[in-house]
């Protein structure tokens, strides 16, 4: 039986906000928690990507990205992007609360957002993972 591989790192995100990154190597998991944690609801922005959020006090606890070598992973046109499908089954009030978390700080710094326009009137959101958390593991 191999031994667990927990890589744990402390950070201070660009708004002051506490952050501490857990990566299990073996299974390739990275969860970026923000500050204090405390009874969350988990919100999945697609197969690979876990925001946990508080509702009630409308912050981000959490970012857990499975897979993380492959989410955080360069193409040859930039980074690899994924499209947020899973916020269109969302009640609109707790998309619009999602989308307000992860465009602004801490969780900004970790996951960049931006939209591919598939029509007129279609407007899909993408994010692509900042692979900047990899490099204090290296």
């Amino acid at each position: 039986m191999s031994e667990l591989q927990l890589q744990k790192t402390e950070i201070t995100a660009r708004d002051g906000t506490p952050v501490r990154l857990v990566y299990d190597e073996a299974a390739d998991i990275l969860e970026i928690f923000f500050g204090e944690n405390g009874p969350a609801t988990g919100i999945e922005l697609t197969d690979h990507m876990i925001l946990r959020l508080d509702r009630k006090a409308r912050r981000a606890f959490s970012l857990l990205l499975l897979h993380f070598s492959i989410l955080s992973e360069q193409t040859e046109y930039g980074p690899r992007s994924f499209s947020l499908d899973k916020l269109d089954k969302l009640p609109e009030d707790l998309r619009e609360l999602v989308l307000s978390l992860l465009t602004s700080l801490p969780v900004s710094q970790f996951l960049k957002l931006s939209q591919l326009q598939t029509s007129s009137l279609k407007h899909l959101p993408i994010a692509y993972v900042e692979s900047q958390p990899m490099a204090v593991y290296a």
